[in-house]
């Protein structure tokens, strides 16, 4: 199989899959949920995972917009022809699905004003600028593929935040954006994802890195800390309430300047999120 096919592939899997640390996530939170209501709601989100992973339809109406994260070791590179290759092989994947079609027609005002109208092909979605990662190992070269839905979008924040040295400070203002956002955004439960860094670019990697190598099963204290802190508002399952209000949290922190702000980008992701996968070359 090509590159093209793998990456096409992915995309689909992406937008069809659970995996194994969400769906414990899931499991876990169906026997420990005490609201009725909200029980029946995670019972149904499983169910929806379980019928889009059998049929390979896509998880949501909303089949978002590709993010692409490299994942390179120092003993490998990257070519204009991979990066050809990857392209394609998002155009295929985005019309295998089949995606909703939300690529907007038009210049760049007319794009603003959604004047022109949509094109009808779904491949027409282009992926956003693609982010480089470093990898430890020297070997390494992964693609790593999110595809971000627009609620979420809506209800992010980037900003920054005057640490007063102190982390605490920080991390409980980012749960406050995250109590007023997660009670807007109707598709809990969430796993919120949260960067941590010197400009509001870094911060915003960060946070798409959170999500790219996140693990619900392999959870840090303060990851909990913030879950246990979001769990408390009682929001719940599609706003039913109950105690699962989120799944977990991805945090990362990256490094930082000698300065009285850090930069803080918060995503409330949906429950569908994060829609990820990973080619491996």
């Amino acid at each position: 199989m090509d590159i093209i096919d793998k990456v096409s592939d992915s995309i689909i899997e992406a937008s069809t899959n659970l995996s194994q640390d969400k769906r414990h996530a899931l499991e876990s939170a169906i026997e420990n949920e005490v609201n009725e209501n909200a029980r029946w709601a995670l019972k149904q989100i499983l169910e929806n995972y379980e019928v889009s992973q059998k049929s390979k339809f896509p998880l949501c109406d909303d089949t978002g917009i590709p993010h692409v994260i490299i994942e390179l070791g120092k003993n490998r590179e990257i070519t204009s022809e991979l990066i050809s290759q990857i392209n394609e092989g998002i155009y295929q994947g985005l019309n295998r699905l089949p995606a909703r079609p939300m690529a907007v027609k038009g210049n760049s005002i007319e794009r603003i004003e959604q004047s022109q109208g949509l094109f009808d092909d779904p491949g027409l979605m282009k992926p956003a600028s693609f982010l480089i990662d470093n990898s430890q190992n020297p070997d390494t070269l992964n693609v790593h593929f999110l595809l971000q839905g627009g609620g979420p979008e809506i209800r992010a924040k980037t900003y920054r935040v005057y640490h007063k040295r102190s982390f605490d400070t920080v991390i409980n203002e980012a749960i406050e954006w995250l109590k007023e956002s997660l009670k807007l955004l109707g598709c809990t439960p969430s796993i919120p994802a949260i960067g941590i860094g010197r400009t509001h670019y870094e911060a915003s990697s960060l946070m798409l890195k959170s999500m790219v190598y996140g693990n619900l099963d392999l959870q840090s204290k303060e990851e909990k800390y913030v879950s246990h802190k979001l769990n408390e508002t009682n929001i719940g399952p599609l706003g039913f309430g109950g105690n699962t209000t989120v799944l977990g949290t991805f945090i990362k922190i990256g490094n930082q300047r000698a300065s009285g702000v850090r930069i803080v980008s918060v995503r409330p992701s949906c429950f569908v999120e994060p829609r990820k996968s990973t080619v491996r070359l």
